[in-house]
């Protein structure tokens, strides 16, 4: 989708809006497992409109920004999680992309970043588990020269 959901819509002609860069046009892939997750997610929302048996909000229209912010809050607070904004979420995508071995510009691709220069400013110093693995794969470069 080359669009982005605009909450502050007057009308439903403008419900959807240029994205806010040419690099926001993205398709991002995701793993086999969150897709299995999501199938699963599927089949328990439709046993719970069975369940429902009509009860339940179905008009097609999106939901609002406040209710997922509101619902989000409460999943957090319910397990004892502080309050923290849902964007806090990317952030910690990126983080793990990078303790997991991603090299940045794949972060940055993945973010939708413009330049590798803002993801190298935001994220570089962010962990010390990447700074600890940079210095491991180093050191053992080093020793394979040497030996």
């Amino acid at each position: 989708m080359c669009k982005t959901l605009d909450f502050s819509a007057e009308d439903e002609a403008t419900l959807f809006g240029d994205t806010k860069t040419f690099n926001s046009q993205q398709t991002i892939k995701i793993s086999q497992s969150i897709i299995s997750d999501l199938k699963q997610h599927i089949k328990y929302q439709n046993q719970n409109k069975l369940a429902w048996k009509g009860s339940y909000r179905d008009d097609g229209n999106f939901m609002p920004k406040s209710s997922l912010f509101n619902s989000f809050s409460r999943i957090m607070k319910r397990i004892g999680l502080p309050a923290i904004p849902i964007h806090s979420f990317r952030h910690t995508h990126a983080v793990l992309l990078l303790e997991a071995g991603n090299d940045m510009k794949y972060v940055q691709e993945r973010l939708g970043h413009g330049s590798i220069t803002i993801t190298s400013d935001v994220y570089s110093h962010i962990s010390k588990k990447v700074e600890e693995s940079s210095m491991e794969k180093y050191e053992a470069h080093m020793r394979s020269i040497l030996e």
